[in-house]
């Protein structure tokens, strides 16, 4: 499936540890951008509909075995009419030693050979997963994210409203920082996000009055962490007096985010309120959510209870 993103072959390359046979013109720079990967027997005996030559193509010892059988004429041309179709990268499974056909039409078309150990299901199934974390959709959002008990917090609200102070605090009762002031937030499948910081910006955050600080220096490396999913996110907003704050959480409001529905809560900040506190409650308590207990729907349950019993007296 094409995405509006694309990683970089050589990235993969790094990533697989994967062998450099051939390398075709540019070929680190080659950009993958569908995150399906295809197995080309079908192709190597001559059958090319709905063939998708943008997708990887991975061969292991079932295509091998197959062409074994060939004659070298055969595999030549099999190889021929393959390699006539610019592909990204040809990959061999399995440590497979590459036909010598294959390297003198690679050679010709000035296609990329690649080599890997791995057995061939287990070096697709990795590298799907891998195109797909790195063609999922994304988008920034301003705001911080942070881990609490191992939820994934994005804390949002408006400039200067205290999310920077509030995720230091946090840090400092031995939670970890993800991202502060802008949040890639990527959707890794239909349900789950994932969010992580600017590559120029990780690890650093600012704080008003003294600047900008490394987390990772100050606190050490178990302060931060380079990505975690995103599981509630909390819109901390300036006290209203006014306004009328949920004070059971019954309710469950979402708010979409790459529609993705994520639990959204409202804390009003205010002079006195412990607000690293306050997300700490709120993370244990969308744990238990999560884990199939709620207790606003206990504690009202118990208060029915009390006055049905009451009723029947």
């Amino acid at each position: 499936m094409a995405t509006n993103y694309s990683v970089k072959l050589g990235k993969l390359i790094d990533e697989f540890q994967l062998e450099v046979l051939r390398g075709a013109k540019g070929y680190q720079n080659r950009a993958i951008a569908t995150e399906d990967v295809n197995r080309p027997g079908l192709q190597l005996t001559g059958f090319f509909d709905y063939f998708d030559p943008e997708r990887l193509q991975v061969v292991g010892l079932v295509e091998t075995t197959y062409l074994s059988g060939l004659s070298a004429g055969e595999r030549r041309e099999r190889f021929e009419t393959l390699f006539q179709y610019d592909l990204p990268a040809f990959i061999i499974a399995r440590g497979i030693e590459p036909f010598p056909e294959c390297m003198e039409l690679a050679e010709k078309y000035d296609r990329t050979i690649l080599r890997c150990s791995a057995t061939t299901t287990d070096f697709i199934s990795a590298v799907v997963t891998s195109l797909h974390n790195h063609l999922a959709p994304r988008i920034t959002r301003h705001g911080v994210l942070v881990e609490v008990y191992g939820e994934g917090v994005l804390l949002l609200g408006d400039s200067g409203v205290g999310k920077s102070e509030t995720a230091i605090e946090l840090v400092k009762r031995g939670h970890r920082l993800i991202a502060d002031d802008a949040v890639e937030i990527r959707r890794i499948n239909t349900h789950d996000l994932t969010g992580t910081a600017p590559e120029l910006i990780r690890h650093y955050m600012e704080l008003r009055g003294i600047g900008v600080v490394d987390v990772r220096r100050l606190f050490g490396m178990s302060a931060v962490k380079d990505e975690c999913a995103i599981d509630m996110a909390i819109n901390l907003e300036p006290w209203q007096e006014d306004a009328v704050y949920d004070r059971l959480g019954v309710d469950e409001n979402f708010m979409d985010i790459l529609d993705v529905k994520v639990p959204v809560t409202t804390v009003p900040v205010k002079p006195g309120r412990n607000l690293a506190v306050i997300i700490e409650v709120a993370a244990m308590n969308n744990r238990n959510k999560k884990m199939g207990y709620n207790s606003a729907l206990e504690f009202t349950k118990q208060i029915d209870d009390h006055f049905e019993a009451a009723a029947n007296r």
